[in-house]
């Protein structure tokens, strides 16, 4: 099996703290485990907690944030699973059901889910995450399959996926404690970069994958810029890097089988200014504050 070219480059170089990387744990049972709980607050008739706002349909000047926004923010959840809480009636302030994502406040002070108190956002961390194939980018899978939570140190806090590898796919994975860190690495818009190194089987030339810096649309969907340069090839085989900004779901895989090739290995090894490195799989390493501060003033 033709091995990948050896790069002896370093996660961040300046990832790791003199005692080697710090280690990311489970998903621990928090504000969003119903086990063990109080029981709901009552659902009032139409009324709104006291000292709450709501974001005005005109567009108006509008104080605090949205509870959705602060609440992903403080590690709760997702933006999108907080506003399913809301729904479902499992959010409230100061014992009052809040009705609304929209709600505006300037603090998390009052706010429980299913009766527990949530913590003010401490500041956001970042984990590199070497992830090994044969993982799920999820918490839990139905069908029992193991997930990346299962190769996870448990001795850290709450931890969210920076969008997904899929089964087969492995390298870099970040992973981080702030919700809207996450989401904005995930938005496309946001154009951070992701490098992959595909193994594939077939014929292809560099004029080919050149062609694919104007984007293509394959069966109806529009895949955007993309930077592939053929790296080395064995015979029919050969290792193509690619470097794309949307991150679609499968996008790498379906862009060389659209170009006739069979990809046999996938391999993240940059998100951003995140690079995988000589990491093994299943290695973590945490993001100095100073240089996870310096990456998110360069967000959009």
């Amino acid at each position: 099996m033709t091995q990948p070219p050896q790069k002896r480059t370093q996660i961040l170089s300046n990832t790791r703290g003199p005692s080697g990387p710090r280690r990311p744990q489970r998903p621990a049972a928090g504000a969003t485990d119903r086990r063990a709980q109080p029981p709901r607050a009552r659902r009032g008739a139409g009324r709104v907690a006291p000292q709450v706002r709501q974001a005005a349909d005109d567009g108006t000047a509008r104080e605090g944030e949205r509870i959705a926004k602060l609440m992903a923010r403080a590690g709760v959840a997702s933006r999108r699973d907080v506003e399913r809480m809301i729904a479902e009636g499992r959010v409230a302030l100061n014992g009052t059901l809040v009705e609304t994502p929209a709600t505006l406040l300037k603090s998390l002070r009052g706010v429980t889910v299913d009766g527990v108190a949530v913590k003010e956002p401490a500041p956001a961390r970042m984990f590199l995450f070497h992830k090994p194939a044969g993982l799920l980018t999820t918490a839990k899978d139905p069908a029992g399959r193991p997930t990346i939570y299962d190769r996870l140190p448990a001795d850290l806090p709450r931890v969210m996926p920076v969008g997904r590898l899929d089964l087969n796919t492995e390298g870099l994975l970040l992973l981080t404690t702030d919700g809207e860190l996450k989401r904005q690495l995930e938005l496309p818009s946001t154009g951070v970069e992701r490098t992959y190194r595909a193994r594939a089987f077939g014929e292809i030339s560099q004029a080919q994958l050149e062609e694919l810096i104007e984007g293509v649309e394959i069966e109806g969907m529009r895949y955007g810029r993309i930077d592939a340069n053929l790296e080395r090839r064995t015979g029919r085989n050969q290792w193509i890097e690619m470097t794309l900004t949307e991150g679609k779901n499968r996008e790498v895989r379906r862009v060389l089988e659209h170009l006739g090739l069979k990809v046999s290995r996938l391999i993240r090894t940059r998100y951003g200014p995140f690079v995988l490195g000589d990491s093994a799989p299943a290695e973590v390493a945490e993001v100095r504050q100073v240089d996870l501060i310096k990456f998110r003033k360069t967000l959009k």
